[in-house]
């Protein structure tokens, strides 16, 4: 496996989004993948680690019912993962010297 650095792992990140918005990848598979982004998720702070993995829990449990039956919404959670990719490529801007 190729290394990767923190903006790339984000990158990717945001294609793997845009491929579950698009139904070309599941959410156990977006999960799986997004989780993977060591070099990302060492780059940022824990809490941002920890907002992230509770998107993705919600996401993985939502996935299990109809869009009707699940108190979270797969496009909502969608939509919050993307504030979570914008606010991280903040963060890593700002601390790029």
């Amino acid at each position: 496996m190729r290394q990767t650095g923190p903006m790339q792992d984000l990158e990717a990140i945001q294609s793997d989004l845009d491929r579950l918005r698009g139904g070309q990848l599941g959410v156990h598979a977006f999960s799986s993948q997004v989780r993977g982004h060591d070099a990302l998720l060492k780059a940022l702070p824990a809490n941002y680690r920890q907002v992230l993995f509770d998107l993705l829990d919600r996401m993985e449990s939502s996935a299990l019912f109809t869009e009707e039956s699940c108190s979270f919404s797969q496009s909502g959670l969608a939509d919050n993962v993307q504030q979570w990719i914008d606010k991280a490529r903040l963060r890593l801007a700002q601390a790029t010297p």
